[in-house]
């Protein structure tokens, strides 16, 4: 695996196996890495010649008051993951390859990114969408492979992608979750021992909450409320939003039709934690 930090030395690289005609799949990462992001490197090598992994913790997407200082950073490990996980090149460059100058130019997804996470993260899908939007540049990749647990992100970035015409498919990965349902974040790390015991809980309603719209109810709101008493039931957590949308727009929906998507933000203490559940007519779906 080569350890790239500049984007002229990235693009140099990537034009030699072009040249040999080879196919260039890219997931883009803020580190810390889970068996989440190694779920999606293994499935950019399944579809790939090459895959190109970005490790980057963006400034862009971190409000004034948020977690950019202390979010979880461990290079030495997430180089031995990512090696392990067949990784052709992670490529991590510093805020200044990034940004060398004032950025006067942004990527914004308008009314799919104030809703669900931007409603209390103002900016942040901009500065999601701008950075991956350089990434893609860069890179130029053949697929993008992205995970389903940050599902408002997936929905922004493919309405990007159609919106500038990226000229790459999507790939979007099934989210992992721990043997007790917790889906997998780097923001995990945060949870104490007791809130680490209880955040199992948001995937207990959400379950709970696909098999009551299986059931024939179609009320959002009476689906909301069923989520909001299995979380507070028995734990220390505060609900930021639950809410019933449209998998695509995410707009949300008062009558549920299929397919589904519901979607919660939980806050403990130190952690938030989202997750969502696309509910089809299969219950078998993820």
């Amino acid at each position: 695996m080569r350890i790239i930090k500049t984007i002229k030395a990235l693009r140099l690289c990537l034009a030699g196996f072009r040249r040999k005609g080879k196919t260039i799949g890219f997931v883009p990462t803020m580190g810390y890495f889970h068996k989440g992001h190694i779920s999606l490197m293994k499935a950019s090598k399944k579809a790939n010649d090459i895959t190109v992994v970005s490790l980057f913790v963006n400034p862009l997407q971190f409000g004034p008051r948020e977690d950019l200082a202390k979010y979880p950073r461990d290079f030495k490990r997430d180089s031995l993951m990512a090696k392990e996980a067949g990784v052709d090149i992670l490529f991590c460059p510093s805020p200044r390859e990034m940004y060398p100058g004032s950025l006067l130019t942004r990527i914004s997804v308008a009314e799919m990114s104030q809703g669900l996470c931007g409603a209390s993260r103002p900016g942040h899908f901009e500065g999601v969408a701008t950075v991956v939007g350089k990434l893609l540049n860069i890179v130029q990749p053949d697929v993008m492979c992205l995970g389903q647990k940050d599902a408002q992100q997936v929905a922004v970035l493919k309405k990007m992608v159609l919106d500038l015409n990226f000229p790459l498919k999507l790939n979007v990965v099934p989210t992992v979750r721990e043997p007790d349902g917790l889906a997998m974040s780097s923001r995990n790390v945060y949870l104490s021992p007791s809130e680490r015991k209880e955040a199992p809980a948001i995937y207990r309603a959400l379950k709970a909450a696909r098999v009551l719209i299986l059931s024939g109810e179609l009320d959002a709101t009476k689906i909301n409320s069923k989520i909001k008493k299995l979380i507070l039931e028995g734990t220390s957590a505060s609900i930021e939003y639950i809410s019933c949308v449209d998998p695509d727009s995410l707009k949300a929906v008062r009558r549920i039709k299929l397919p589904v998507m519901v979607a919660v933000a939980v806050r403990f203490s130190a952690a938030r934690l989202i997750d969502n559940i696309v509910v089809t007519r299969s219950i078998g779906s993820p």
